[in-house]
């Protein structure tokens, strides 16, 4: 079968087009026909004003216009069209949904935080077979929230969705260029406030592994591989021990905006809120560190998430 997925998320907006094939285990992997992503900043001052912009709702819709057209290309069997924080929060979702529904010919799904948690381990862990049988926690770092996933083979033993993410953050507290230590303490402060209330209810004691998605994620990991270029199937699985990953992460929240647009794995529409996930992460990784006995000494990255959770998904409805 073959199946589109789109997730629509605050700062970016992706289309998956696979075919489903039956694995050796009686459950289903996906091969990419085509991947594609473009930033359109969904979540333009959504967290200040609590509506979708005109100017980002025009952005997003030309993207699923020529995602429509791409989908009616190859062929496509099932479409599924998934919108996460930026949407979620939004008193004007209704012309979202409207718009997307006439473009597309499908309502697309908002998802509530803990249906976005799943879907993001369903996709990190279905490529990953070294760890699917150890306990996991998936983290993905988005733009406006970002997911904490535990589980195992079997699923999901516990999740929880924050509303933090690169560009709520950056609108919020990192609006310097550099941003200034005073911008940083106090994002750090609000970080830490987040991650009480998830580890509150998402136990780490029996975490073996941490799998970060996402693009601030495959970003910061392109930096501590030292990378010249996005390399996605060097990125993809890449362990890295933490303090490679912290170091990498510290250097880019120092950067201007100019000096991280210069390096060669850079996504021009993630030069200005790179600087808030590279914070968020560093924290939750030093953070699970801490909770977890000093067992976690690298990270794995999954290039794989939430996108392809909603392709398997698409597969099974």
């Amino acid at each position: 079968m073959r199946v589109a997925a789109i997730d629509c998320g605050t700062n970016s907006i992706r289309l998956l087009i696979a075919d489903v094939v039956p694995d050796n285990h009686g459950g289903a992997v996906l091969q990419d026909v085509h991947r594609e992503m473009r930033v359109v900043r969904l979540g333009q001052g959504v967290d200040v004003t609590g509506m979708l912009a005109e100017d980002a709702l025009e952005r997003t819709f030309a993207a699923t216009q020529d995602y429509a057209a791409l989908i009616a290309a190859h062929g496509v069997e099932r479409v599924r069209f998934v919108a996460t924080s930026a949407t979620r929060d939004a008193g004007n979702k209704d012309i979202f949904t409207a718009g997307i529904q006439a473009r597309l010919g499908v309502a697309p799904e908002v998802v509530s935080g803990a249906e976005e948690a799943g879907l993001s381990f369903a996709g990190a862990v279905s490529v990953l077979p070294a760890v699917a049988n150890r306990n996991i926690l998936v983290v993905d770092l988005g733009g406006g929230s970002t997911e904490f996933v535990i589980g195992n083979s079997e699923g999901v033993s516990g999740a929880l969705s924050a509303n933090m993410g690169c560009v709520r953050f950056t609108e919020r507290y990192l609006q310097s260029d550099p941003p200034t230590a005073a911008e940083i303490a106090a994002a750090h402060a609000a970080i830490e406030e987040k991650l009480d209330e998830v580890f509150a209810a998402v136990t780490l004691d029996a975490v073996d592994e941490v799998v970060g998605v996402a693009g601030s994620i495959t970003t910061i990991t392109a930096h501590a591989l030292g990378l010249a270029s996005y390399q996605s199937e060097v990125i993809h699985a890449a362990v890295v021990p933490l303090e490679k990953i912290d170091a990498a992460a510290s250097q880019l929240l120092a950067m201007t905006r100019a000096q991280r647009a210069e390096l060669g794995f850079m996504h021009p529409g993630r030069v200005d809120v790179i600087g808030a996930g590279a914070l968020i992460w560093r924290t939750v990784l030093r953070r699970v560190a801490r909770l977890n006995g000093g067992r976690l000494e690298s990270v794995t990255t999954s290039e794989h998430d939430i996108l392809d959770g909603i392709a398997l998904g698409a597969a099974k409805n």
